[in-house]
């Protein structure tokens, strides 16, 4: 740590620049400058598909405070929507492997409901800054893939599950991974259709290569659906190979009921919307702001957006924790876990809670 940076991390520099921190003074001179947040600078945009859910893969220039990434993991990502409302979604990172201050990529499917990811496939341009979490996410590579017990990697990938997939393999492309010793890659992906196909320029030339990894690609538009026959015909013993699969949930279903619990598989997949199973009884308020309405049994966020609110939120399916606020009484349900609570004065989050009852929140 640089001498400069000591000084801006000192508690002395905090106190001076309560409440609103030093970072908020160095934006000002320069959005690059940073003591303890993440921002980046967008440097490119490059389209990956057209048609009715176009992907775009926004590559960024973080700030010297970006810690670096794994393989496979992911970050969170925050816009400044016109009228000033920041509003954040995680994405994974499809870039190889980074080292702390080292530019990232995440490639973005815009989807109608989907604010964040429209605003950068749609909008995003060079110049514009974004806000980033550090990486987070457990679905990355644990071993070396030179450990010789690595003899085969497989992956299996979906849609935009692609994107966490497309990083290690590029990790390991790009650190001489060749296939030595008889080990090699396989990597099997789904999409809708030839034009859906996200990276397929990179995909042929990787399948060209004389790399040891084996591409195939399936189309649903060409009748192609995973099966467990199929993947048996492609690597016999899919069981005993060290697998990562990320795509729709459906898909993830049905590859975790063809591994039958093999220790071998890591999966990582998009959850549904969440429906909320609270009561729709009783009154919710949110005390600072002084509203208050009949519960609908909606999840808090949502009942909060309905009365004009704008709490903060990121990923809507308790992943992140941006939307935490405080229950100052009331009973509440885990839309995820179905786990009720009572406590008073309780640190919440409201996307995947709702109230069972009256419920006040501090909001």
């Amino acid at each position: 740590m640089s001498i400069t940076g000591s000084i801006l991390r000192s508690r002395a520099v905090a106190a001076l620049t309560s409440p609103h921190g030093v970072d908020r003074f160095l934006e000002q001179v320069n959005p690059m400058w940073a003591a303890h947040e993440v921002r980046a600078r967008v440097v490119e945009v490059r389209r990956e598909t057209d048609g009715e859910h176009p992907v775009a893969t926004i590559v960024l220039q973080p700030t010297s405070t970006w810690r670096g990434h794994r393989a496979g993991q992911y970050v969170q990502v925050g816009v400044d929507l016109p009228g000033g409302r920041r509003t954040t979604r995680c994405f994974s990172v499809s870039s190889p492997a980074s080292a702390p201050g080292e530019r990232i990529s995440l490639t973005v499917r815009s989807h109608a409901e989907g604010v964040v990811s429209r605003f950068l496939v749609e909008q995003a341009r060079p110049g514009l800054m974004v806000h980033l979490g550090q990486a987070e996410g457990d679905f990355v590579m644990h071993e070396s893939p030179a450990t010789p017990t690595n003899n085969h990697l497989l992956f299996i990938t979906g849609g935009s599950g692609i994107t966490p997939a497309m990083s290690m393999v590029r990790t390991l492309l790009r650190d001489g991974y060749d296939g030595r010793a008889h080990r090699k890659v396989t990597f099997l992906h789904y999409a809708r259709s030839a034009e859906d196909q996200i990276f397929a320029a990179e995909l042929a030339e990787i399948a060209a290569g004389d790399n040891h990894v084996d591409v195939h690609l399936v189309h649903e538009t060409d009748g192609g659906r995973f099966s467990e026959a199929a993947l048996r015909e492609l690597v016999p013993a899919f069981q005993d190979t060290d697998t990562w699969a990320c795509g729709p949930a459906g898909m993830i279903e049905l590859v975790q009921a063809a591994y039958a619990g093999s220790p071998r598989l890591r999966v990582e997949y998009f959850k549904p919307p969440m429906t909320a199973s609270g009561t729709a009884e009783g009154e919710v308020s949110f005390a600072r702001s002084g509203q208050q309405a009949a519960n609908t049994g909606a999840s808090l966020l949502e009942q909060a957006e309905a009365l004009g609110l704008r709490p903060e939120f990121g990923c809507r399916m308790g992943i992140c924790f941006s939307c935490t606020s405080r229950k100052t009484e009331g009973t509440v349900r885990n839309v995820v876990t179905g786990a009720e609570s009572s406590l008073p004065d309780e640190d919440i989050q409201i996307c995947v809670s709702a109230p069972v009852g009256d419920c006040v929140v501090d909001l």
